[in-house]
């Protein structure tokens, strides 16, 4: 019976801002192939996305954590309060989690997740939410186990870059 690979979390360092933003691109290019136009993927310049997340976690806006094996950052999650208008302070939000796409289906995910999930709860948050594409098929389904459902009144369409995209909400409680 194989093991399933256990993988560090920790809090981010100015030092995984590079590993953060590159897996940021390589994993949002192979799970938007084929959901958004190609010339789309990877639009945002490596030097903008590199100072989104280095300002990211610096300041904690949202709070990174990323997920190691051994030494090397295998994926990260941001995550605070929502962004949502009109949400308590109790309403945390999953901003990001992405895994590098060699590791997907082993468990990085949800070690994320779960690091994620401790860290709202240190906020005094009691539920959760994230926005995610309708046709992130992955994506959906990855939140769905791990006991999000879907909020059908929140799908929305959102600019992404000269694009729209049909979003939808998913939540559960924390605890």
């Amino acid at each position: 019976m194989p093991t399933t690979p256990i993988y560090e979390v920790r809090l981010a360092t100015l030092s995984d801002a590079q590993a953060v933003a590159d897996i940021h691109a390589s994993a949002s290019q192979a799970a938007y192939q084929g959901l958004v136009p190609d010339e789309h993927l990877g639009s945002l310049p490596a030097i903008k996305r590199l100072s989104l997340w280095r300002e990211a976690i610096e300041y904690g806006d949202p709070q990174v954590m990323v997920a190691l094996e051994g030494d090397k950052v295998v994926g990260f999650a941001g995550f605070d309060r929502s962004r949502d208008k009109g949400t308590p302070a109790t309403m945390g939000e999953i901003w990001a989690i992405y895994a590098a796409p060699k590791y997907w289906d082993r468990g990085v995910g949800l070690a994320l997740w779960d690091g994620a999930r401790e860290g709202l709860l240190e906020e005094g948050c009691i539920n959760v939410t994230v926005w995610i594409a309708l046709r992130n098929e992955r994506a959906l389904r990855f939140f769905e186990l791990a006991g999000f459902t879907r909020e059908m009144s929140t799908a929305k369409t959102v600019a992404m870059g000269s694009i729209k995209v049909e979003e939808i909400r998913l939540r559960r409680p924390l605890a």
